[in-house]
């Protein structure tokens, strides 16, 4: 099983969409995958299934087929974690999703109570800070997938931190402006610290427990386009783009950035991205990526262009990133 993980601290940079497309292309590719929605505020999974499903699936009380119901075991303090749902996905075969769930963000303080007690040993803090990993492990296992995406929220908490070190792989979206660039130099240390945190607890762990190794290797960014707006010259996202290769070896890598390198020929600067901002209420109407519309879904005369180059860019970005992690495509 090969994981990665999308993630900056800085929200609004297409992050959920980058992984539903992403998803959507390897299933394309037929390249079976477990898309994991482990932020609290479950987008990804509202871009997966419609409404009806949602509030089948969203019970008042009792949610057996999200990742709450999976880690409820832990969260009551009565057992381990559940065997995962994975919810098949309409015309992809290729990929099930783990359910993304409100109520998760109750397991943030579980797993801050248990990150310092792994030092000791504990099991049961083992078993709290390894579960989503063991549960990528088994969902994957029930999918017969040989990857997992895992899309998590903006933030530098205890449940980020338990779905990022469960990564083999960090890619990071990023917009050309100042607070991505600030975002970059607050992820980088952070992802560092975590790593080397749990390399340490690792020393004391279980031995018959699945653990994850903490990998963690950044292999880049996506960078995405602003749409060109009459109050933000193209020039002024050019310049912030122009820092990102910099800014990304010194506080992600903690290298010294090479005098030459700039956005265009830099081998970690993944793709760069279009919004594509008028297709994707189309694209979410239609409960399919923006590369699948058809004429019958309104994509006509310059949509159907776009839905085409959008088809292009996402191919490119899934072959770069199946290179780089060393994803074997069929």
């Amino acid at each position: 099983m090969k994981t990665i993980v999308f993630f900056n601290n800085k929200g609004g940079v297409g992050k959920t969409s980058l992984v539903y497309h992403l998803a959507w292309m390897f299933n394309e590719l037929g390249v079976r995958v477990v898309a994991a929605d482990l932020d609290p505020q479950a987008n990804l999974t509202s871009m997966f299934l419609d409404e009806d499903r949602l509030e089948a699936i969203w019970p008042d009380n009792n949610h057996p087929n999200t990742i709450l119901g999976t880690i409820e075991p832990i969260l009551k303090g009565i057992g381990d974690i559940a065997d995962p749902h994975i919810e098949a996905i309409s015309d992809a075969d290729n990929v099930g999703l783990i359910v993304g769930d409100l109520g998760l963000s109750n397991f943030e303080d579980k797993l801050s109570d248990a990150w310092p007690r792994c030092h000791d040993g504990d099991e049961a803090a083992f078993r709290i800070v390894s579960s989503f990993y063991r549960i990528l492990l088994k969902g994957c296992e029930i999918k017969n997938a040989e990857l997992a995406l895992i899309d998590v929220g903006p933030n530098l908490g205890a449940i980020n931190r338990a779905a990022i070190i469960s990564a083999d792989y960090v890619v990071i979206p990023l917009a050309p402006d100042l607070y991505s660039l600030q975002g970059l130099k607050n992820l980088g240390p952070t992802l560092r610290r975590w790593r080397s945190e749990w390399t340490d607890r690792l020393k004391k762990k279980p031995q018959d427990l699945p653990m994850p190794l903490a990998s963690m290797d950044p292999v880049g960014y996506v960078l995405l386009q602003h749409s060109i707006r009459l109050d933000r010259p193209t020039k002024a996202y050019d310049r912030w783009a122009a820092r990102i290769p910099k800014v990304f070896r010194e506080s992600v890598l903690a290298e010294t950035a090479g005098q030459n390198v700039s956005i265009t020929n830099d081998p970690y600067m993944l793709s760069m991205i279009k919004h594509y901002r008028s297709l994707m209420p189309m694209a979410m109407e239609a409960r399919k990526p923006i590369f699948k519309l058809l004429p019958a879904d309104g994509a006509i005369g310059s949509h159907l262009d776009a839905v085409k180059n959008c088809e292009k860019d996402f191919l490119a970005l899934t072959q770069q990133i199946a290179q780089k992690c060393y994803i074997p495509l069929p």
